[in-house]
């Protein structure tokens, strides 16, 4: 028999005991050349919070804010200025350090038009959606000079043709116009993907737990969920045991010492 309360110490001992890989996963994320970042809905005592994530090839790091602000993403990042994948949230599209603009959200709303019974709604739709598609794909196979000036010149025929409806495809091609920039970042810089799964897969298991549970009661409660969605999600990455880790760290904290950071 173990009493709810002896539970909940061990929990406080554990999120302790890996608050030194907290933050030095969060120390390399901020250092990093570039980062996927998405945000997802929280609750604490059923109060809307957001749980955002911050993630690379090498970490991933976590933080749940009240808010979704420009402040809570500022906490978030603190002073990092790496190349930002994310989403079109209006927030990102002010990022003046170099970002690349999620395509995989791009060609969802392609899609949703290309499925529409409107002749016109449709013939954007699929048009639109397979030029996203190509543009994908040169991410695997970056394309030759005519190849990238055909693209080009049918991408902006394209929208200029469908930009000032005032439609849903209207609002898609002048979305496509305001982010031209952000479109195709990754074919400039090395190790940037077109699209930003890595971070909506990193909050995936986040999500799950919030519909098990239906989130914290309390701030502690919230640092220990940030604190464990980082090491757990920075194990999955380089491919580490999190119990081996989460051990590691635990018996750090009875001896008093500073736990191993080598790994991560």
């Amino acid at each position: 028999p173990i009493a709810t309360g002896t539970i909940q110490k061990i929990v406080d001992r554990a999120s302790e005991a890996i608050f030194p890989v907290y933050e030095t996963i969060g120390r390399i994320a901020r250092s990093s050349r570039c980062n996927y970042i998405d945000e997802t809905s929280w609750f604490k005592e059923n109060a809307l919070q957001w749980l955002w994530a911050m993630v690379n090839e090498r970490v991933a790091f976590y933080r749940i804010d009240a808010h979704r602000s420009k402040e809570a993403f500022r906490q978030l990042i603190q002073d990092w200025e790496g190349i930002l994948i994310s989403d079109s949230y209006g927030l990102y599209r002010s990022w003046v350090h170099g970002r690349q603009t999620c395509l995989a959200h791009l060609i969802r709303k392609a899609d949703a038009l290309a499925e529409r019974k409107k002749p016109d709604l449709k013939n954007f739709g699929h048009i639109t959606a397979a030029l996203l598609r190509q543009l994908v794909a040169f991410s695997k196979d970056p394309p030759t000079s005519r190849q990238w000036s055909d693209f080009y010149v049918q991408l902006l025929f394209t929208l200029s043709l469908w930009e000032n409806d005032k439609n849903d495809a209207g609002r898609l091609a002048r979305q496509m116009v305001r982010e031209m920039d952000a479109l195709w970042s990754f074919l400039e810089y090395k190790g940037v993907e077109p699209t930003n799964n890595r971070a909506e897969r990193a909050l995936r298991f986040g999500v799950l737990w919030r519909k098990r549970s239906l989130g914290t009661q309390s701030e502690k409660g919230n640092r220990w969920v940030e604190r464990i969605l980082s090491l757990k999600e920075t194990c999955r990455l380089k491919t580490k045991s999190t119990f081996q880790v989460l051990e590691t760290c635990l018996r750090a904290y009875f001896t008093n010492t500073t736990p191993d950071l080598s790994w991560i």
